[in-house]
């Protein structure tokens, strides 16, 4: 497991392997939760399945989307991170937060 950032705004990221295949469990917040689901695989379109409400697709891709190009395989991301009544700089650095897992794929 990876983690980024303090307090609530601490995200995690679980790797696991199915095979050939990549598995990544993202979560933190004050509440993890399946905000949405992505699948990227090489040579295809990235396939997003978005919770009605819930935004976790943008980062969910771009850590399914980093895992596939880097280990050429297929990679899911799943998961979702919840603050309640989050202000936009408080999305901000949880955005920025994930984007940190994914450099440390």
């Amino acid at each position: 497991m990876i983690t980024s950032g303090e307090g609530k705004y601490k995200v995690f990221l679980i790797k696991k392997q199915l095979n050939d295949d990549l598995i990544f469990i993202l979560g933190g917040g004050e509440q993890s939760h399946v905000g949405g689901v992505v699948i990227s695989e090489p040579g295809k379109e990235t396939q997003v399945v978005r919770l009605e409400n819930h935004y976790d697709y943008v980062v969910l891709k771009i850590i399914a989307e980093a895992a596939c190009k880097k280990y050429n395989k297929k990679a899911v991301a799943i998961g979702g991170v919840h603050i309640d009544n989050a202000t936009k700089d408080e999305i901000n650095v949880v955005v920025n937060n994930c984007n940190n897992l994914t450099e440390k794929l």
